[in-house]
């Protein structure tokens, strides 16, 4: 793998900043001491401007070349924000705040792409303008979609724009893409069973919720295996049943049932909303009940990759790693990347965490021996896309 001798005598300093931003996990747009760090490093390594609270606690540096001919702007995107988990690694490096930890790499990310921006700006061997953006809240929150209402395209000038995620159990240091459709649509969804409460010893006076809410939950699986077409990927998962009760002898009013859907086409996308308003909405009037459903304003849409920035991607890839597979494997996971990608050319890339927990789950950790890799390919494409 070749990595150039600098970011090899960076790998240190690296690791340390990630093992500080796992230490100290933030949620959504709650990142401020994240944010903060980065900032003050972005500045220290001499960017020419810094500018921070794009979408409420992003942060953008700009890294100009030392020439400047075509007024081009690539963007080098990363991801800030932590996830509502309470670890399990061990780690003398865990988290410090329970209940929230960094479960899918974000901090890995933001720091491989803080050593780009070191890198780049002590050498600033290209010719044009890097943005390297810090996003808050990907993880359910839309930051990506934030930082574009807030400018991030027109206001820098950005012509094209990469994201990368760490995938585990893809071999260490390797990499993976594919163009067009990798991520799906995500959608978000509550769904309020109303019943008539009392008492858990005279059910025959009661509407019972929980009971007609778990038909609820069994017949909404039918819509993905009888009302989707066998050819059309799609997912819809129950993640949530919640009573309004506790107590033992008591049949609830209500019933809260919340869930996802994950769908690559928009035809397919509309008829399984609309399907899952008409399932809850029968099944609760065969039980004497009502049902309501109300859908999240912060649904992403299929992140699809550009064709010509895809291969571009590809190729910088494959000089530091000596190949990149064209061909990943399109995922039924959400990325908010895709806000970035309808309003800018650019391509999504995963790089091999190597054996490990899986994403989002209480003993994972990002692997900190990919990071000369990952920071490369930032430094090579940066500078290929903005060839001096």
């Amino acid at each position: 793998m070749p990595i150039r001798n600098r970011l090899s005598e960076m790998h240190a300093d690296i690791t340390e900043w990630r093992r500080d931003f796992h230490m100290h996990p933030e949620v959504l747009y709650e990142t401020e001491r994240t944010a903060a760090v980065v900032a003050d490093k972005l500045r220290a390594f001499g960017c020419d401007e810094v500018v921070t609270g794009i979408g409420r606690t992003g942060v953008v540096g700009l890294i100009r070349g030392k020439t400047d001919t075509s007024g081009k702007v690539v963007g080098l995107r990363a991801d800030m924000d932590a996830l509502p988990i309470y670890e399990a690694t061990g780690k003398d490096y865990a988290s410090t705040t329970p209940g929230k930890m960094h479960a899918c790499g974000h901090d890995g990310h933001t720091a491989m792409l803080l050593g780009a921006a070191q890198y780049l700006a002590e050498t600033r061997n290209f010719d044009g303008t890097v943005a390297v953006v810090f996003q808050p809240a990907e993880e359910g929150g839309a930051g990506a979609l934030a930082m574009v209402e807030d400018g991030l395209i027109d206001r820098f000038g950005i012509s094209e724009i990469y994201g990368m995620h760490n995938l585990p159990d893809l071999p260490a240091g390797e990499f993976e893409i594919r163009a067009g459709a990798f991520y799906a649509a995500i959608d978000l969804f509550e769904v309020t069973l109303t019943g008539k409460g009392g008492h858990a010893a005279m059910p025959s006076t009661c509407i019972d919720t929980t009971v007609a809410g778990s038909a609820v939950v069994m017949n909404l699986q039918h819509i993905v295996s009888r009302n989707t077409s066998p050819h059309q990927p799609a997912v819809l998962s129950i993640t949530s049943f919640r009573t309004e009760s506790d107590a033992f002898n008591v049949i609830p009013e209500t019933v809260t049932l919340r869930g996802t859907i994950r769908t690559f086409d928009a035809a397919v996308r509309e008829n399984i909303k609309s399907r899952i308003a008409e399932v809850a909405s029968m099944t609760m009037q065969t039980y004497g009940g009502t049902a309501e459903v109300t859908w999240t304003e912060n649904g992403y849409p299929v992140m699809s990759n550009h064709e010509v920035e895809t291969d571009h991607a590809a190729k910088a890839a494959t000089r530091v790693a000596g190949a990149c597979s064209t061909d990943a494997a399109a995922t039924t996971g959400g990325e908010d990347f895709a806000f970035m990608l309808e309003a800018c050319p650019g391509a999504y890339i995963h790089i091999g965490n190597g054996p490990s927990a899986g994403l989002h789950h209480p003993s994972y950790d990002f692997n900190d021996e990919i990071i000369p890799a990952g920071t490369s390919f930032w430094v090579e494409l940066a500078e290929e896309r903005l060839r001096a």
